[in-house]
């Protein structure tokens, strides 16, 4: 078997283990740069080079503003250390990502595996051809008793580091609390993070002289500003970060005028603030049961109101904000699991008719008593029996933070 053939039967052993099991991302990043190092070794790998061509980002990435390369990077490191803490204990060749940078590199473990001819121990790693034949692939530079001694200590150092990264990962594991684990993995059903699109509405005006929506009708090819959100999408997007810590995941994060629909086929999405404002909302698959609607006419022209589209005998038909001219001490919220544009994805809606109201629906999904008292009412045990529902909460408002939630309506798909 020649260096690559070895190399690359490496990378596919990796895939395979229980420590990579079901992380496909991870797998998918794996290949990718080990592809790299073995066919362009030498080349750097760029952060943008792998967002967009693993990961599938738009060409408008920016490493900057979102940190998932760096995240997902992370991940696999640890990934690696827990495979050789412990099933991967006895290989002779280990494989490495070095921090800072995205370079694989392939290690014998110790000189006594596979001695070469002068005792020392092969490497393998991202270096031109022509650097290797300076260098060759042999390095005598220690005697081989001094080199398997310094090996084994670095191994059994890593090994103590691996061991505590496993132990960490299983213990934050079982730290998740039951109904996160039910709610999130019976929601997420693809196998890259999901998007939590948060709304940046567009308005006319400056900040100095006072700005509303933009309304097409009535401003036209006004110059609008779409780089604002709310306080409370801003406390949901961390609220929800908190969670999929977690569950050892993370999320892709983006403002609702820069996503696409074609984000929307092929990923679990997360929206976070109503139509008003996450204006995709209004070209995707939304809610049926509990909708959004601005009020054009009357005293409270502008305001948003939740219309029960099915009102039961007993509950109310509309539910509204306290009036914009009282300080805020009540709001509704729709919590809302649909199918998405692609039916094997699913969309999460969190959506206030205030900001407060936002931060609210997110607050119900990412707190233990709340999320509880929802898979309760839904009679789900367990994740494969999480269905699409549509429920609203009550929020209670004080000092312009919400402190107390409850379930007001809820309708579970049959």
């Amino acid at each position: 078997m020649n260096d690559k053939a070895q190399l690359q039967a490496e990378l596919e052993r990796l895939v395979a283990s229980h420590a990579l099991h079901g992380s496909e991302s991870l797998c998918k990043l794996l290949r990718y740069l080990g592809k790299q190092a073995i066919e362009h070794p030498g080349i750097p790998v760029k952060e943008y080079q792998i967002a967009t061509e693993v990961f599938g980002r738009n060409q408008d990435f920016d490493p900057q503003l979102d940190s998932m390369v760096r995240v997902q990077a992370g991940r696999l490191r640890t990934k690696l250390a827990e495979y050789y803490a412990t099933e991967g204990a006895q290989d002779r060749l280990v494989v490495e990502i070095p921090k800072g940078s995205y370079a694989v590199a392939f290690h014998e473990r110790t000189a006594a595996s596979a001695p070469a001819a002068n005792g020392a121990p092969h490497v393998w790693a991202n270096t031109p051809d022509s650097a290797r034949g300076r260098r060759g692939l042999l390095v005598p530079v220690l005697s081989a008793a001094l080199a398997a001694s310094l090996l084994l200590s670095g191994w059994l150092l890593w090994t103590r580091k691996g061991s505590a990264a496993a132990s960490a990962s299983a213990s934050e594991d079982a730290a998740a609390p039951e109904p996160f684990r039910i709610f999130w993995k019976g929601l997420l059903r693809g196998p890259e993070e999901p998007y939590v699109i948060f709304s940046n509405a567009a308005f006319v005006g400056r900040p100095d002289t006072g700005m509303r929506y933009y309304v097409a009708a009535r401003d036209g090819k006004a110059v609008t500003l779409d780089h604002y959100t709310g306080v409370g999408e801003v406390l949901a997007v961390h609220n929800l970060d908190q969670v999929f810590a977690q569950l050892h995941q993370t999320v892709r994060v983006k403002r609702g005028s820069l996503f696409s629909l074609d984000d929307a086929k092929n990923n679990d999405l997360i929206f976070i603030g109503s139509p008003s404002e996450n204006l995709t909302l209004l070209e995707i698959p939304s809610t049926k049961q509990f909708i959004f609607k601005m009020l054009d006419s009357g005293p409270r022209s502008g305001n948003m109101e939740v219309i029960n589209v099915h009102p039961e005998p007993g509950e109310p038909a509309a539910m509204m904000a306290t009036p914009g001219n009282l300080p805020l001490t009540e709001d509704w919220a729709v919590v809302a699991l649909v199918k998405g544009i692609n039916p094997e994805h699913s969309e999460l809606i969190l959506a206030g008719t205030t900001t407060i109201g936002t931060q609210a629906a997110v607050e119900y999904v990412t707190r233990e008593n709340y999320l509880r008292e929802l898979l309760q009412r839904m009679n789900v045990t367990k994740a494969s029996e999480l269905k699409p529902f549509e429920a609203v909460i009550q929020v209670k408002v004080a000092r312009g933070v919400p402190v107390e939630s409850s379930l007001a309506l809820l309708r579970v798909e049959k």
